[in-house]
């Protein structure tokens, strides 16, 4: 059991600032919220008593769509050649960086990501991995590295045909071996990790292959991640090849469903917007990647029902990403407030309850206690109707320094409380990055 004691908690939609609260934690849930703030009676034995001394505390904050594949590529020395466009982008990078990876450094990048994930007070993160020279069993790599840091997630791999076909085969094998892993995770409503059906983009994906991920949709019950209409090319290509709208395809192979992530969508037309919308499905906006990519930016986001927050690899800090998303968006002319951002923020908890089954983004009696406290020390007065302003021009991950994840300290006073050297960690990943790097060297475009 946890107590945490003269807390104030800071939630994000709907917005809610309390006065002094002890929250209790048992298992991996908060079963109680109180208006005592400190404790009148001595705790049960085998209680965690954590003294917030009035320091807020908040959900966890989730991240929407990302590549923990591309953790070490941060200052890459490889040889790149020119990027003039996204496509280029992907072959001299991207394509080039994800061939190269083994077990070795992708257990590397994995366990360095999570901790730096967990630092920036992201409790959860909602993966779409690549590694086509290690595809069988990468996944769970990954999932061993999120239960040993206590990180949440959601997996998949992502199956395309730009490797050929036995490649796209082994890609979608491996979404349906992990999705099988999962279901058998003893831990049942505890559990950490989560399975998706992962996919590259409709532009490196023909029509076979498509009905090869319908069929394991179908058969593992789990929903579509996948990148569409990030970049014109993917929009232009895919219609000329098959000509109809880019949604309207996938639909075809029954492949959209309230558990589908659709990543980006920058160039999705109003018919798919509409279709979007009627599936009910979770558009994951990347603003920091966008302007990365020079794709362009989506001016769909006011007629879209669903939209969370992702980072498509740069990074897992979701304060920096608000801010961004906010920032670029009334840059491009958007009209949206900063209200509409928080909740953009926040609806990536819907995403984790879609496929956890558990509630996500309140602290409430019920609720997973995935939550941060931070020592944001307020200037001006703080209360339910200016949250959102703290949050895009105040509060950071700095502010960070304690985190529950499913009801377990992993990070406490800012130090890690995990059976884990750290250390140890970060000089593996410097390590694996300079081999990841050589390699890439020897990989053509």
């Amino acid at each position: 059991m946890i107590q945490i004691i003269n807390a104030r908690i800071l939630q994000l939609d709907p917005a809610r600032v309390s006065g002094p609260v002890t929250i209790t934690i048992e298992g991996s849930t908060v079963t109680t919220v109180t208006d005592q703030p400190t404790r009148t009676v001595p705790p049960p034995d085998q209680t965690l008593i954590i003294d917030a001394g009035g320091a807020y505390v908040m959900p966890g904050a989730a991240c929407g769509h990302h590549h923990f594949y591309s953790w070490l590529a941060r200052g890459m020395t490889a040889a790149i050649g020119p990027t003039p466009d996204f496509v280029s982008i992907l072959k001299q990078v991207w394509w080039r960086l994800d061939r190269a990876h083994t077990e070795e450094t992708l257990r590397a990048t994995a366990e360095v990501a999570a901790l730096e994930t967990i630092r920036t007070g992201t409790t959860a993160v909602i993966d779409h991995h690549a590694s086509p020279n290690c595809i069988d069993g990468s996944l769970s790599i990954l999932a061993e590295a999120f239960r040993e840091t206590g990180l949440r997630g959601i997996l998949c791999y992502e199956a395309t045909d730009r490797n050929g076909k036995a490649g796209l085969r082994a890609g979608v094998a491996e979404n349906a071996r992990f999705a099988r892993e999962v279901a058998q995770d003893t831990a049942g409503p505890d559990r950490l990790v989560e399975a998706a059906v992962g996919a590259h983009a409709p532009f490196t994906l023909e029509n076979d292959s498509l009905e090869l991920l319908a069929e394991t949709v179908c058969t593992t019950g789990k929903g579509l991640h996948i990148h569409v209409a990030e970049d014109r090319f993917d929009a232009s290509h895919s219609r000329f090849a098959h000509g109809q709208e880019l949604l309207r395809r996938l639909n075809r192979f029954k492949l959209l469903s309230p558990l589908a992530i659709i990543a980006h969508g920058i160039h999705l037309t109003a018919e798919d917007i509409d279709l979007l919308n009627e599936a009910d499905l979770t558009l994951a906006h990347n603003c920091r990647s966008n302007m990365n990519n020079g794709v362009g930016y989506n001016p769909h986001l006011p007629q879209v029902n669903r939209v969370t927050l992702g980072t498509d690899g740069i990074g897992s800090d979701m304060w920096e990403e608000l801010r961004f998303a906010f920032f670029k968006h009334h840059d491009a002319g958007g009209l949206l407030g900063p209200d509409t951002f928080v909740r953009f923020l926040n609806n990536t908890n819907h995403v984790l309850r879609r496929y956890f089954g558990r509630p996500f983004g309140c602290i409430e009696a019920g609720s997973t206690a995935d939550l941060v406290i931070t020592d944001y020390h307020a200037p001006t007065p703080l209360d339910p109707a200016n949250v959102p302003g703290h949050l895009l021009y105040g509060m950071s991950s700095r502010d960070v320094h304690t985190v529950i994840v499913n009801g377990r300290v992993v990070l406490r006073d800012r130090e890690f409380t995990i059976d884990l050297d750290h250390e140890r960690v970060y000089a593996r990943a410097r390590e694996a990055a300079q081999k990841l790097w050589k390699r890439i060297d020897s990989i053509a475009p």
